[in-house]
C-alpha cells in the first residue's frame, strides 16, 4: 500500500503554489479611450486651460486574494505637447513654443517608485515618485492620485500636479506685446480610465 503521505504532499504543494500564485495576480493595464488632461494657469487678464485627451499611461498592477491593489510597477505616462489645445491659436502657439515643441514634442512622466495605501477593497491612494519631463527638462517630481477599481475591472486615477514654468527652463508665455503675462505656476489636472 502506498504511504498517504506521500500522495498528499505533490497535492499540498500544487495547491500552496495555486493560493500563492493566486493570491498576487499582476496584471497589464492601459489607457486606450479615457484619457482626460487639463493644464490649468492664471494671467493678467484671466485663468486659461488648456485640454488633451491623446496620450498613453502604462503600470502593472498587483492584486492580492481580496482584489485589493497592492504594488504598481513599470508606470509611465506620455502625451504630445502640441495635443494640449486652448481653443485660441495664438495661445497655442506661445504655450508651444515655451514648451519647446520643435526639440520637445511630449510631455511624460515615469516613475521610480510608487506606495500604495488601500482606502476600501476598490479605492486606493497612490504615491509616485519620478521623473516629469516638460520641456525637454526631467525634474524628479511626486504625484499623488486617487484610483478606484470599477466594476467591469477597469480602474480611474485622477489626481493634479502643480508645477513651476521655471523648474522646467520655461518662460512663462505672454501677449499683446507682452502686456498680458501668464502666472509662472501652472496645474496639471489628470484624468484616466485604464483597461487590461
Amino acid at each position: 500500500m502506498k504511504n498517504p503521505t506521500k500522495i498528499l504532499k505533490p497535492g499540498l504543494l500544487a495547491l500552496v503554489l495555486m493560493f500563492t500564485l493566486g493570491a498576487f495576480a499582476q496584471v497589464k493595464y492601459s489607457s486606450k479611450n479615457g484619457l482626460n488632461l487639463v493644464v490649468s494657469g492664471t494671467s493678467t487678464l484671466h485663468d486659461w486651460d488648456m485640454k488633451s485627451s491623446q496620450g498613453s499611461f502604462d503600470a502593472s498592477f498587483t492584486f492580492n486574494a481580496a482584489g485589493a491593489v497592492t504594488a504598481i510597477t513599470g508606470l509611465s505616462f506620455t502625451t504630445p505637447a502640441n495635443a494640449l489645445k486652448s481653443g485660441k491659436d495664438a495661445m497655442d502657439k506661445n504655450a508651444y513654443k515655451a514648451l519647446k515643441i520643435d526639440k520637445n514634442p511630449n510631455v511624460s512622466f515615469t516613475a521610480a517608485t510608487t506606495t500604495i495605501t488601500a482606502a476600501t477593497a476598490t479605492d486606493f491612494t497612490v504615491k509616485a515618485v519620478g521623473k516629469l519631463n516638460i520641456a525637454g527638462a526631467p525634474v524628479d517630481a511626486e504625484i499623488i492620485a486617487t484610483g478606484k477599481i470599477n466594476a467591469d475591472k477597469s480602474i480611474t486615477v485622477t489626481g493634479a500636479k502643480k508645477i513651476s514654468m521655471k523648474d522646467y527652463g520655461m518662460t512663462p508665455p505672454s501677449f499683446m506685446m507682452g502686456t498680458i503675462k501668464t502666472g509662472n505656476d501652472v496645474t496639471l489636472k489628470f484624468d484616466l480610465k485604464l483597461s487590461k
